[in-house]
């Protein structure tokens, strides 16, 4: 099988480097608290309005009002969950609404329904033919690439796998010094060149180095200027064919990273890129209390792309692969 891949002023986390205490990171979950706890803490904001707010409703109704519908839509826009995903769960609801005669039973069809809608975008990853495996990250600036190319490697470094990372940002010096940082802590290899080299370049020789090395997991870093930039479309596609034509098939993942914060501009980032390169999964930052985490049901019936990891704080562990049943739990 295909390795686990599928999770005040804000620091940048392309910039910042780990802490200095982590050295080659171990896979022992945090004791206290547990995984589900930090992600329910993480989906905070998402669950008072799917659960004190919806409940609010019902202080002075005892049955589905017109009034009440207006009102439950206006909470899950809120909640990030989007427009046209609102609308399709209040069809439902709407539907069910003369049987509906309290919080419980409301709740009880929309945490359903989100299953749902989690469960058809989610799938496991292929199989790998041969080595290596090739992951190309993608994302703008800002969004944590670097820290999540550094634990995605570390995962896979501690699952015995041989991990080679290629900086192909080429375009910020300290992109590349972040990445041999992230890289050595996690026990991977490193291939780069000289700042503003060509970036299919270095992806080009980084699949070299892991073909005649037989390593397991090659993952590509690419810059990540403003997305509307036209040319960086074009530079990612290039290193898309520069992989291709070396070793047909690959990249066997393109992910795209998102900051969960940004809302709805997450959406069209994704579009966009998506558009452009042929998104295959989603890693999705910062639900640790600062987004909304309706927008993760949003990215799924939008999109129709796969969340592969979510990450939930800055730790090694943190980042998580997205299991629809305990996120849904979690929102509940």
């Amino acid at each position: 099988m295909a390795p686990g891949w599928f999770g005040k002023k804000k620091k940048d986390p392309d910039q910042a480097a780990p802490p200095e205490n982590t050295k080659t990171p171990k896979e022992s979950p945090p004791s206290s608290p547990s995984l589900f706890q930090r992600l329910k803490q993480g989906l905070s904001k998402t669950r008072k309005i799917l659960n004190l707010d919806i409940e609010a409703l019902f202080a002075s109704n005892n049955k589905i009002s017109e009034s009440v519908l207006d009102r439950l839509e206006e909470l899950l826009i809120t909640a990030d969950i989007g427009v046209q995903t609102t609308m399709t769960l209040m069809d439902r609801i709407s539907k069910e609404s003369k049987q509906i005669t309290d919080a419980v039973q409301l709740k009880k069809i929309l945490k359903g329904e989100i299953r749902s809608i989690l469960e058809t975008e989610h799938h496991r990853f292929s199989e790998a033919i041969g080595k290596p495996y090739v992951i190309m990250i993608v994302g703008v600036n800002g969004v944590g690439k670097t820290t999540t190319i550094g634990k995605i490697a570390a995962k896979e470094v501690n699952k015995g796998k041989s991990v080679l990372v290629a900086a192909a940002d080429t375009f910020r010096a300290a992109a590349i010094e972040q990445l041999e940082i992230w890289t050595k802590r996690a026990g991977a290899d490193l291939i780069k060149h000289k700042e503003k080299t060509d970036p299919a370049a270095v992806a080009y020789d980084g699949l070299d180095a892991a073909l005649s090395r037989g390593t397991d997991i090659l993952i590509i870093d690419t810059a990540g200027r403003l997305h509307t930039k036209v040319n960086l479309m074009e530079e990612l596609k290039k290193i898309k064919r520069t992989l291709s034509k070396k070793l047909p098939g690959s990249p066997h993942e393109i992910l795209l990273i998102l900051d969960a914060s940004t809302g709805q501009n997450a959406i069209s980032q994704a579009n966009l890129f998506n558009e452009a390169l042929g998104i295959t999964g989603i890693v999705l930052t910062k639900l640790d209390g600062t987004a909304k985490g309706g927008i993760v049901v949003n990215i799924c019936k939008s999109l129709h792309i796969p969340i592969k990891y979510i990450g939930i704080g800055e730790r090694i562990h943190d980042l998580q692969e997205f299991e629809p049943d305990a996120f849904t739990d979690a929102l509940f």
